[in-house]
């Protein structure tokens, strides 16, 4: 190397194309840097609460999500013409929401019958899983409360059907 003031350059800098070989290669990278890195994405509670709510149904012995009084509202609710379906999804459910965390809250009835511990570890291990594969953010805890019990006599609190 020739003393021309390149010696202390690094050299990533002396491989480089010029502009001129730049614009006829096309291989320039604009912005600098993975593309992953540039921006930011947050994630609303209402979108973890929706997923945690999805994958807790899904076990098997839980019955239904939410407090009895909350639950009959939201059935009720959730049969008006035009009422929103999305609310019946997260119902049970609260999430705080960080930047690269999120604690959970869930309220469930479970079946008569079930192991509710065993019900318990489930629930938090389907909800996990599903929060973190599809958001990305560290479930730091998952706080269950068994609010009722379904007993095979008992009708359902949600009213079937719809209201006339």
């Amino acid at each position: 190397m020739s003393d021309t003031g390149q010696r202390n350059r690094p050299q990533e800098t002396l491989a480089k194309e010029s502009p001129d070989e730049a614009g006829k290669s096309g291989s320039t990278k604009r912005g600098g840097g993975d593309p992953a890195t540039r921006g930011r994405t947050t994630i609303a509670d209402g979108v973890v609460e929706k997923i945690a709510g999805l994958a807790a149904r899904d076990v098997l012995g839980v019955h239904a999500m939410g407090g009895g009084l909350a639950r009959t509202f939201g059935a009720v609710r959730d049969r008006v013409p035009g009422g929103s379906n999305s609310k019946s999804v997260s119902r049970g459910v609260k999430a705080e929401v960080g930047e690269v965390q999120t604690a959970l809250d869930l309220e469930i009835v479970v079946e008569y019958g079930v192991s509710i511990a065993d019900v318990a570890r489930a629930v938090r291990e389907n909800v996990i899983g599903a929060v973190e594969r599809m958001t990305g953010l560290e479930v730091v805890e998952v706080n269950i409360a068994v609010s009722d019990v379904k007993l095979p006599d008992e009708e359902d609190d949600e009213p079937q059907g719809r209201l006339q």
